[in-house]
């Protein structure tokens, strides 16, 4: 097993039994702007070391690049300093990524914004594009608070990785 865990967390005693064929990346992330680029670069070493095409890491980078923005810029406004934790899984052609932050209860898919897609771009109410794009690139999204943190669930259904 491909097991990675940039942040030094212990696995998971009630997890279930590992998938010999499964990569994991586990990573801890503060609320800062600067994270988006080690997010980014952490995706990018993840999707080669499974063979992912750069079509689905750009795919991924790009969801969680938006929602990474959107925690930072928004769900943290006492301005202490926060961490969220994402973790990805990739097993049998399904690329799983799990946002986990203490910010106040918010589920994105049913409290954002719907975005406004017509019209002309500056004149459009900023808001909502960031959800739309998640959902368009992946194929399953998911919501739940899970005690005192709120939990993104991202899926890709993977054909077969490139080699």
């Amino acid at each position: 097993m491909n097991t990675t865990a940039a942040d030094g967390a212990a696995p998971n005693a009630n997890a279930s039994p590992p998938n010999p064929s499964a990569h994991r990346l586990d990573l801890t992330l503060a609320n800062e702007s600067s994270e988006i680029a080690r997010l980014a670069e952490a995706v990018e070493a993840f999707g080669e070391t499974c063979g992912l095409s750069l079509g689905d890491v750009y795919k991924l980078n790009l969801a969680l690049d938006e929602l990474l923005t959107n925690l930072i810029d928004y769900a943290f406004p006492d301005g202490q300093r926060h961490s969220i934790e994402l973790h990805l899984t990739f097993a049998d052609g399904r690329l799983a990524a799990e946002l986990c932050d203490d910010a106040a209860p918010f589920d994105p898919l049913t409290q954002a914004k719907p975005p406004v897609l017509d019209g002309p771009l500056d004149e459009r109410p900023i808001g909502g594009l960031g959800v739309h794009f998640v959902r368009t690139l992946m194929d399953e999204v998911s919501y739940r608070r899970d005690g005192a943190h709120n939990r993104l669930t991202l899926i890709k259904h993977i054909a077969a990785p490139a080699r």
